[in-house]
């Protein structure tokens, strides 16, 4: 057959263009603190134990912010972040449990399966665990290769609630961790999307819940949406005080911090009950530190609380089917995945425009 010159530019531009749309695919890039780039880059190529997914929901948490910001620890650029998400398998072997076109979320801690952690059924705080969006690159891309063991089916969730599944996950961890009683009172400092999650399995727990912060939006938020009935604001009145005056002056029996904030981990000793257990979720780069004799004299548990294992994102799916956790409470901005950049990141980062959850859909 013969072919102008003409055709075969048009041949090369279909080949060209056509191999784009199969074979590469579009990536989102944090190259440095404050800074994005779009790239492309290949699908991935399944092999044996791992699965496709095409990518359908990513929650913008707290890591990926602090890591726009610079202040994440762990952290190093070019990264891809995102590891709270919602997929659809696009490649899988019978051998997973998982199909073709099924809904997932994916447990993003990988770990190594040989270490103390491991051995000791502690995946989520593996020696070597890399953390999907943290140590190794992350959702916030088209397709992503997924070893089959991480993969949570949906059991009927829609896309949003798979993609909540996670950060919700931290929570029921910490809230395991701490091995409530019915009726105690706990305390948790800092109300963002983890503080509401331990509320929320606190609560679930039979706790009488306090919540902290300094933003006074977030604690209505808690107050109108998560039930909570104790709420104080440090800036506003007497914290100590306030503890008293709640639990007729016995203190909470735990307190969570899930603020990252050196000075509020610091502080958060001073609220704990004699006989009580001070457990850290939030996480900071530097050093703390407590008065020896205000820790000593409490015979305090200090606790840290790491991730989440299979068994939290069970709980979480089970609560939510159940409809004791309400997804929609939680998601209160919405972008395309096309649409985030920088302005996005400098929009949720602000206060005052009360991000509890911001979305990214990719459909």
């Amino acid at each position: 057959m013969f072919i102008t010159g003409s055709k075969i530019w048009l041949l090369n531009f279909y080949v060209i263009f056509n191999q784009s749309q199969t074979n590469f695919k579009v990536a989102l890039f944090c190259i440095e603190p404050g800074k994005f780039s779009f790239s492309e880059e290949t699908i991935p190529e399944p092999r044996q134990g791992f699965t496709l997914l095409k990518v359908k929901r990513v929650g913008i948490c707290g890591t990926d912010l602090h890591a726009y910001e610079g202040t994440q620890p762990y952290f190093k650029y070019p990264r891809i972040l995102g590891h709270e998400l919602s997929a659809v398998i696009e490649k899988t072997d019978a051998s997973s449990g998982f199909y073709k076109g099924e809904s997932v979320t994916i447990i993003p801690y990988f770990n190594c399966g040989k270490c103390i952690a491991c051995r000791r059924n502690k995946p989520n705080c593996c020696v070597n665990i890399n953390v999907f969006g943290v140590h190794i690159d992350g959702g916030l891309r088209e397709y992503i290769l997924v070893p089959d063991d991480k993969l949570v089916k949906s059991e009927g969730l829609s896309l949003d609630e798979l993609a909540l599944t996670e950060p919700l996950a931290i929570g029921a961890h910490a809230v395991h961790r701490a091995q409530i009683e019915n009726g105690e009172f706990v305390l948790v400092v800092g109300t963002g999307p983890i503080g509401m999650g331990i509320i929320e399995f606190a609560r679930i727990a039979g706790a009488e819940v306090i919540a902290m912060d300094t933003n006074i939006d977030r604690l209505q938020f808690c107050e109108k949406n998560l039930n909570v009935r104790y709420t104080i604001n440090p800036l506003h009145e007497d914290a100590l005080k306030s503890l008293q005056k709640i639990t007729n002056n016995d203190m909470p029996t735990i307190v969570f911090d899930a603020t990252g904030n050196l000075q509020a981990i610091n502080n958060g000793i001073n609220y704990l009950a004699h006989g009580g257990k001070y457990i850290l979720v939030g996480l900071q780069k530097e050093d703390f530190h407590f008065n020896h004799p205000e820790f000593h004299k409490r015979e305090s548990t200090l606790m840290s609380s790491r991730n989440a294992t299979r068994e939290d994102f069970n709980t979480v799916i089970s609560s939510l089917k159940q409809g004791l956790i309400k997804a929609g409470n939680y998601i209160t901005h919405r972008t395309e995945f096309n649409n985030v950049s920088s302005e996005k990141f400098n929009y949720w980062l602000n206060p005052k425009h009360k991000v509890i959850k911001a979305m990214v859909a990719f459909d």
